[in-house]
């Protein structure tokens, strides 16, 4: 079983929820979910289902034009459940101050949010041990 993963991307303007370009919290629970469902098929050949968050911090503000790292890992696998821990981390930004195509990468990344949850894989549908 392949307990982790992890996508990388840069926020766009169309990622971008309110005024300044700030993202919501709610497109970084899509990311968990992206990333939930990969440990899903990794781990049982299958997407699972997300059955509910047991936390959810949101620890610093993101803008359109960050490049995050999403992590995650499956901590705890049962009969059908497959906890996970999700992090994710912004690891570059844009330095628009300097030019329209200036961007730094950061001296160390920065935990801008983490959750845990549950997905459920049915066993009719597990297709790896």
């Amino acid at each position: 079983m392949n307990g982790k993963t992890s996508l990388r991307l840069r926020l766009s303007q169309s990622d971008a929820h309110y005024g300044g370009g700030l993202v919501a919290g709610g497109r970084l629970m899509e990311f968990f979910g992206d990333v939930a469902t990969e440990l899903c098929i990794r781990s049982d050949g299958d997407e699972g289902l997300f059955a509910g968050y047991s936390s959810v911090e949101f620890l610093l503000p993101l803008y359109a034009g960050d490049f995050i790292e999403v992590t995650g890992e499956i901590i705890r696998a049962g009969n059908t459940s497959r906890e996970m821990r999700f992090e994710v981390l912004r690891y570059a930004r844009p330095r628009p101050e300097v030019s329209d195509s200036a961007a730094d990468l950061l001296n160390a990344p920065e935990v801008v949010a983490r959750a845990t949850g549950t997905c459920v894989v049915p066993k009719d549908k597990q297709r790896r041990s």
